[in-house]
């Protein structure tokens, strides 16, 4: 059966507006509804954002805490302007160490240090397949959250703040971060640290196995 003229105008004028949506960039200031399985980081992906401007336009929502139908903030380019930080530094940290001193110094931050250690590094993400019975908490049950690692306690105790350094991910603040011995593993023996990423344990997984250098600060 053929249409009206009119119908048709209306069509085509439904099509011209989704076609309009569809050009709009992806990096719009807009509000997105979380769904099962979205995380910072792969959203910081789906939307082109950096990782920390989307995490600083969210204050509100923990890492761990994304759960399906929540509204997240998606900064545009004008926003992220608003929400980087004033000194690059933060974000690209650059490393003095001062041996002598037993001083390290990171995004303008000074660390005293007691000691340092040369440790194997894995990632580990929040799925369940990753966590065992008691689900996405580290050892004394409280939520993982970035900057928490895994640890042999006969090495590294529990508890332990140290700064990390050496390793390369696009899910970690870069060059350096400050961790803190909140849980362990079965595998995690020795010279070796499993690191909580927030993502997918996919894009987790992509992070490997990388030779890291911990600073024991104060």
């Amino acid at each position: 059966m053929k249409k009206s003229l009119k119908s048709v105008k209306i069509i085509a004028a439904a099509i011209g507006i989704t076609l309009a949506v569809q050009a709009a960039p992806i990096y719009a200031d807009s509000v997105h509804v979380a769904k099962e399985g979205d995380t910072f980081y792969t959203l910081s992906k789906q939307y082109g954002v950096n990782l920390n401007t989307l995490m600083s336009a969210n204050p509100s929502i923990k890492a761990n805490n994304i759960y399906e139908g929540i509204k997240m903030n998606i900064p545009g380019q004008e926003t992220m302007k608003a929400y980087a930080d004033p000194a690059p530094s933060v974000i690209t940290a650059s490393l003095n160490v001062n041996s002598d001193q037993k001083v390290i110094e990171a995004w303008g931050k000074t660390f005293n240090y007691s000691k340092t250690l040369q440790v194997k590094a894995s990632a580990y993400s929040a799925a369940a397949s990753e966590n065992g019975k008691w689900g996405a908490v580290d050892y004394f049950g409280n939520p993982l959250e970035l900057g928490t690692i895994a640890v042999d306690p006969s090495v590294i105790p529990l508890g332990t703040k140290v700064l990390v350094t050496g390793h390369s991910f696009p899910g970690l603040p870069k060059k350096a971060f400050v961790a803190t011995a909140r849980d362990t593993g079965g595998a995690i023996k020795g010279n070796r640290i499993d690191i909580f990423v927030p993502g997918s344990a996919q894009s987790v997984s992509e992070f490997g196995f990388q030779n890291v250098e911990l600073y024991f600060i104060d």
